[in-house]
């Protein structure tokens, strides 16, 4: 029973974590029928327990929401268009929070707890079977045919040349991926029960390696969470301190021993498997590059190198042009560029870039404050999605949605079993 509710609640965090929609009912929508589901649990624990549980931090952090969707849609409003996108972040905000408040409250139910190590843990083994997942549909013609006919947009995938799951593909699954991957790295540095066990030193280690490996031939953003996470093992570790100590150097051996063992797979697999080099050459197209020619440049970097376009009005830089994409043709970036902080300045200028950073920085500190034996992963966190919009336009809220919705799901769950067991004392039960 107890492996059945874990498969259910990894495939219920993947349905949050990596949304679809089915071809099938085109207007279903994983993601919105959780924050469905979560409205509906949290109004009735609401009305069972006589009183609205709403943290100080989701409050202020949904005015600051709704203040950089105002400043969209003025700009939107001034400069007349008709690009609403980020003009409704304050409901997109809520969507993910209701889908959260259901992923928490399920796993409450299943565990008896919830913590952000919890959390943690689900996310990774999700990403791994993402990956795993993209590996049997690369693989498998009978896998790909059903995720291609079935899972909207992702027949689209195909023709990519790189490797997909199910919803997970391109910068969506690049950044979850990277975020992800401090995950690993945190609990590496102080998560005691890992750190006492090898094995479980060596199974986080091989799951980081998998995941950069395999997220990285799905998506090249998932390097930059690689990158960011090893930044921090380095820091955490006191590697570059004085003040090194031996359940670090047992953690860096087998880590520094696993990494080589992996590469020389990866090594072998490159030079035999005809399928996977074309992979690899994506995934690890500037390292690959800098060994053939002594220069580290791939596609992406020469596309974001002429894309660095600003704006020649101030009315752009305090306000922005209202636009994400290009009126005359939906399927280019407004100005050519797809670096995200210029796509902010251009869509709500200098404010509403100012604003929606102010969001980050703000639920960031929540976390820190709140979760002071996570505290790390919460400017991790924040670091990561500061370098991220240098690349592309997106955000990973949903990661922090998570955690926010942690503190209510506890205090909701406890006064529930607390009024449980009060109505079994009135009426003599128990």
């Amino acid at each position: 029973m107890k492996k059945i509710l874990f498969i259910l609640m990894v495939i219920i965090v993947s349905l949050f974590f990596f949304s679809f929609r089915l071809t099938v009912l085109p207007g279903f929508n994983t993601k919105m029928t959780l924050a469905g589901l979560g409205i509906f649990i949290f109004s009735l624990n609401c009305i069972t327990q006589r009183k609205v549980v709403f943290t100080n931090e989701l409050f202020v952090a949904s005015l600051i929401a709704m203040m950089f969707s105002f400043i969209c849609f003025y700009s939107v409003t001034t400069n007349g268009t008709n690009d609403l996108f980020y003009s409704s972040y304050i409901v997109s905000m809520w969507v993910w929070l209701g889908g959260a408040y259901t992923v928490c409250y399920i796993m409450y139910r299943i565990h008896g707890y919830i913590s952000v190590k919890l959390v943690m843990k689900y996310l990774i083994i999700l990403c791994v079977l993402q990956c795993v997942i993209a590996l049997l549909i690369d693989n498998f013609a009978f896998m790909r045919y059903f995720v291609d006919t079935y899972i909207y947009g992702e027949d689209s995938m195909s023709e990519e040349n790189r490797l997909y799951g199910i919803g997970a593909y391109l910068d969506i699954a690049g950044t979850r991926f990277s975020a992800v991957l401090t995950m690993i790295v945190i609990l590496l540095s102080y998560d005691e029960e890992i750190r006492r066990n090898k094995k479980y030193i060596m199974l986080y280690i091989i799951m980081f390696v998998f995941i950069t490996v395999v997220g990285s031939m799905i998506s090249r953003t998932t390097g930059v969470g690689a990158i960011v996470a090893f930044v921090y093992l380095i820091y955490a570790t006191g590697v570059l301190s004085t003040t090194f100590k031996f359940t670090n150097l047992r953690l860096w051996s087998i880590l520094i021993a696993l990494t080589f063992l992996l590469v020389m797979i990866c090594i072998y697999l490159y030079k035999n498997v005809p399928a996977a080099q074309g992979l690899f050459r994506f995934g690890f197209e500037g390292f690959i590059n800098w060994l053939e020619t002594g220069v580290w440049r791939t596609r992406s970097t020469d596309y974001l190198q002429n894309m660095w376009i600003f704006p020649t009005s101030l009315k752009t830089w305090i306000i922005g042009d209202g636009l994400l994409l290009n009126p005359s043709n939906p399927y280019k970036f407004y100005m050519g560029t797809d670096i995200g902080y210029l796509r902010f300045i251009f869509y709500c200028g200098l404010i509403g870039l100012s604003v929606f950073a102010i969001f980050f920085i703000y639920i960031a500190v929540a976390g820190y404050k709140r979760f002071t034996e996570d505290k790390h992963l919460f400017v991790i966190l924040l670091i990561l999605q500061a370098i991220i919009w240098v690349k592309v336009a997106t955000d990973i809220f949903l990661v922090f949605a998570l955690f926010m919705c942690i503190p209510m799901v506890q205090i909701h769950c406890r006064n529930t079993n607390k009024n449980f067991r009060k109505h079994q004392i009135n009426n003599g039960i128990g």
